[in-house]
């Protein structure tokens, strides 16, 4: 039925009353959400009770600094040059000329100068030459702590005037902080670049010493030396039944708190997997060599101890005794080799040894003597105590200084953003594997299975069959 045009315009009155009140509700809806809030936080009208936080809310972060580190080294405090040192006893003292083989020894470093120091001198003083120890500095401080910018108690410090200028040996600085299996691969990069087959490389919070009461006896430097050339031979690692020869990919000396790694070896697998930044990392790597069937030997070169403190007194581990005699006036001037800028042939005979006290009343002791058994008790009872530790990495935790220095980080947050890295690692070596442990080969696992396989009967619950 059609509408007349007069009839339309009854409902232009209700339509225009529905616009204005559509208008008048969308005004409200918009001012309610634009109107500031009060100074009591609270909506207006709504009578609600929660306050609306203006400020973080902050943890209580109080805690009490540290005590500056005690010297653990007094000789090597007031040395002047190398030469102001002990000097290497005689029975672990390295060829004068150096062996054919390259030694080149990878110490890594980030917290707890102290443990560095201790293993840095306990290698020198077991026939280790310092020209061929490499410090690796992955603290990602950048060139603060070769500025002398740090101090001791900086998670982060250690006294690169000493390590380069006083103990000898080389200092590289990592462009930033890495993680345990980057820091490896590291090594690996390094060895690579300087054209090595092999290469040494040491946890920090080990201390070594040689076997000083075997026969025959070797430095333990001279027994990892041993090591290398038996590497060598033609009939290493042959088959006598086939004759087939067997690669070998790493030696461990007490596990790999020492260890010689064969750098084709480690290369051809790809080197360390760099997801799995800390604890199984090490479980992935040597399983993917025995995978592989590289030989993975065990050796013996001395005593590598797993330790969590430094000794008192480094000067200990250069086997130095009083004298039992009474010795001529000490001379008020030394003639010394500067060694201090590696010059060959520089020399200062005007400055006396600040350490000439000590060196005229001191005498080099007896191989494998009574000093030497109290030693090896003293390291012992370190290791022991490390062992003992609920938390055996707590020497990490000894310094929290530092704030206001170049590239501080909060010691605390360090930690426990360490901790939580630790944690995604080891779930990532999980799921790569499929397998919960170290015992992945054991487990039926072979090269190539990485990220194929379901979870195992080591995940719980266990997996649906």
């Amino acid at each position: 039925m059609a509408i007349s045009l007069r009839s339309r315009w009854v409902f232009l009155p209700l339509i225009l009353a529905l616009g204005a009140v559509s208008l008048y509700f969308l005004r409200l809806s918009v001012d309610h959400e634009a109107q500031p809030l009060p100074e009591d936080g609270k909506s207006p009208g709504s009578g609600a009770l929660e306050e609306i936080p203006k400020r973080p809310i902050y943890k209580d972060t109080h805690r009490k600094i540290a005590p500056p580190l005690p010297e653990y080294f007094p000789l090597a405090a007031k040395a002047n040059s190398p030469s102001d040192l002990p000097p290497v006893p005689s029975w672990n003292r390295p060829p004068e000329e150096h062996v054919p083989e390259e030694t080149r020894l990878y110490i890594g470093f980030t917290r707890f100068w102290p443990l560095l120091q201790q293993a840095v001198v306990s290698y020198i003083a077991a026939g280790w030459p310092p020209e061929d120890i490499y410090v690796v500095e992955n603290t990602g401080t950048m060139d603060a702590n070769k500025r002398g910018l740090l101090t001791v108690q900086n998670p982060f410090y250690l006294d690169y005037h000493r390590l380069t200028h006083i103990l000898g040996v080389n200092v590289i600085t990592t462009p930033s902080l890495q993680t345990f299996a980057q820091l490896q691969n590291f090594y690996l990069f390094e060895a690579i670049k300087n054209n090595l087959t092999y290469y040494f490389w040491s946890h920090m919070d080990v201390a070594v010493h040689s076997h000083e009461d075997k026969e025959p006896f070797r430095s333990l430097y001279m027994s990892a030396v041993d090591v290398i050339r038996e590497t060598q031979k033609p009939d290493y690692l042959v088959d006598e039944n086939t004759g087939k020869k067997q690669e070998w990919g790493i030696q461990f000396f007490a596990y790999d708190w020492l260890s010689l790694v064969n750098v084709q070896s480690f290369a051809d697998l790809g080197g360390w997997d760099t997801m799995v930044g800390y604890y199984g990392t090490d479980c992935d790597m040597y399983s993917r060599l025995s995978m592989s069937n590289y030989a993975q030997p065990v050796q013996d070169a001395g005593m590598v101890y797993d330790v969590t403190t430094s000794m008192d007194d480094l000067s200990i581990l250069y086997r130095r005794r009083p004298k039992t005699t009474k010795e001529e006036k000490i001379p008020e001037k030394t003639d010394r080799r500067d060694t201090s800028d590696r010059k060959a042939g520089s020399y200062n005979s005007t400055i006396p040894s600040p350490n000439a006290a000590y060196l005229s009343s001191t005498e080099e002791d007896d191989r494998g003597s009574e000093n030497f058994r109290k030693l090896a008790a003293t390291l012992e009872q370190i290791q022991q105590d490390k062992r003992d530790d609920k938390y055996r990495n707590s020497w990490q935790l000894r310094q929290n200084g530092g704030e206001g220095e170049p590239y501080y980080y909060d010691p605390d947050g360090f930690e426990k953003a360490l901790q939580m890295t630790i944690e995604v690692g080891t779930k990532i070596n999980e799921e790569k594997w499929g397998h919960k442990g170290c015992d992945i080969k054991n487990a039926g696992l072979k090269e190539g299975d990485q990220w194929r396989v379901e979870h195992d009967s080591t995940f719980d619950p266990p997996p649906k069959r």
